[in-house]
């Protein structure tokens, strides 16, 4: 009896996934729920968007658009379709047959992971969980998380996992202001609680994905995803502190890495930077160190990693007060105009931006600090940074006035000539001088 309820459950479900009747609930509508949500409205189901801020529910209800890099074109469409639904209220979630969980997880104040947003979404779902559901988180995190965080909770509704509902991991992969790749042809790795549930997330997912591939467990997947950036996360600190190595030698790091790809096989190249930023590579490698002492296994190596890739906006606010030096100028009242605060070029994506730590270690010097970013006209509010400042305008009596202008994202949209042109000296943490003919500024990279 209890196989054959099972299998009435999970073909039914898998019905309403094959012939696109199936209700989708997103959690989490921001840089990875709504591309999500969106590929799903766009492979033709009902779609559920669920978020806990108000301003965005009120943005997708009135067509208008809040993330930057995804365009204007859907916001409309979603607005006006009788496909989509944006709410704040989760007993709406009631009616979604496939749930998604797309919820940030953020560190603790000693790097511990914080699965706060993970745990109440859970607890939100439990409230209506019914039978013949689906609920994949996506949110990167520790092996197990899962298994043995939301699996507890919402069992303890007394529906039965793999009877009743289904549960699945498949990690998110967004990569904002990528133009070569967009959410539908990022290949989507998925992995269930047992093999029930991971053949009816794959089925979901191949509906909506051009490429997903099935693992054997969800603890894989969690896994994969915690190699995929730790991987950027130790390459892109080899690099770092080949720079630190290099300057001391009067060696350009951008020139050797350059050279090392031009061999065909067996590298890949990593650039230097003022320090990691986004939602995923600087918090990420953290969740398995955690998890890795609970377990009584060293993590030297991710962890020196860490290190370094957290002391690089520091090292280059000392290289700007050295740059100042040879000026003859202290950075104690130098002005300083920043260029580029998001964590990467061409998104308005400030989650983790080196350029608050760079921004803060300059005030407590003593700097007066602005900052031009086309992507960016307000600095947010942080959970971890007290920064009030506006985009200033990129003009040549602008840039002249400044001691110092320390570029930290290159966007494509700056003018890079007329900094080159007009402003005193630049410090370049991303090499985006080089394109420049006339390069009148003293150049100094960092």
């Amino acid at each position: 009896m209890k196989t054959e309820q099972m299998t009435n459950v999970a073909a039914e479900l898998k019905s309403k996934i094959e012939n696109k009747t199936a209700c989708v609930g997103v959690v989490g509508m921001g840089y990875v729920g709504l591309p999500l949500a969106v590929a799903i409205f766009d492979a033709g189901y009902e779609v559920l968007g669920f978020d806990v801020d108000p301003a965005k529910i009120e943005c997708l209800n009135n067509g208008t658009p809040y993330l930057k890099h995804l365009g204007e074109d859907f916001s409309k469409e979603l607005a006006t379709t009788d496909r989509f639904t944006a709410t704040d209220n989760p007993e709406a979630l009631k009616n979604a047959d496939i749930i998604l969980l797309c919820v940030p997880t953020p560190l603790g104040k000693h790097n511990e992971p914080d699965l706060t947003y993970v745990l109440e979404s859970t607890k939100a779902v439990a409230n209506v969980l019914r039978k013949g559901q689906l609920v994949v988180l996506e949110s990167t995190t520790y092996p197990g998380t899962t298994r043995d965080e939301m699996l507890p909770i919402l069992e303890a509704t007394g529906l039965v996992h793999s009877k009743d509902f289904f549960v699945a991991y498949s990690p998110e992969r967004e990569d904002p202001g990528r133009k070569s790749e967009s959410t539908q042809t990022i290949p989507k790795l998925v992995g269930g609680l047992d093999k029930l549930s991971g053949d009816i997330a794959f089925s979901f997912y191949s509906q909506v994905i051009q490429h997903a591939h099935l693992v054997s467990s969800a603890e894989v997947a969690e896994s994969a995803k915690l190699l995929e950036n730790i991987y950027r996360s130790v390459n892109i600190a080899l690099v770092n502190e080949m720079k630190l190595i290099l300057e001391k030698l009067n060696v350009d790091i951008w020139e050797v890495v350059a050279a090392a790809a031009t061999k065909p096989f067996g590298f890949q190249a990593f650039y230097p930077g003022p320090g990691l930023g986004g939602h995923c590579i600087p918090i990420d490698p953290f969740y398995l160190t955690w998890k890795a002492k609970e377990v009584g296994m060293p993590t030297r190596f991710i962890e020196l990693a860490g290190e370094i890739n957290q002391k690089m906006p520091y090292i280059v606010v000392d290289r700007v007060a050295s740059a100042l030096n040879e000026d003859g100028k202290a950075i104690n009242g130098a002005k300083v105009l920043i260029i580029g605060i998001a964590y990467k070029p061409d998104v308005d994506d400030v989650r983790e931006t080196p350029a608050a730590e760079i921004i803060e270690d300059l005030c407590k010097r003593g700097a007066n600090v602005q900052y031009h970013d086309p992507q960016v006209a307000e600095f947010p509010e942080m959970r971890a940074h007290d920064i009030h400042l506006s985009s200033v305008a990129l003009t040549q009596e602008n840039v002249s006035s400044f001691d110092v202008v320390l570029i930290v994202t290159d966007h494509t949209a700056i003018d890079w000539d007329l900094i080159a042109t007009n402003a005193s000296l630049v410090v370049d943490t991303r090499n985006a001088l080089a394109g420049c003919n006339d390069i009148r500024a003293r150049l100094v990279k960092a």
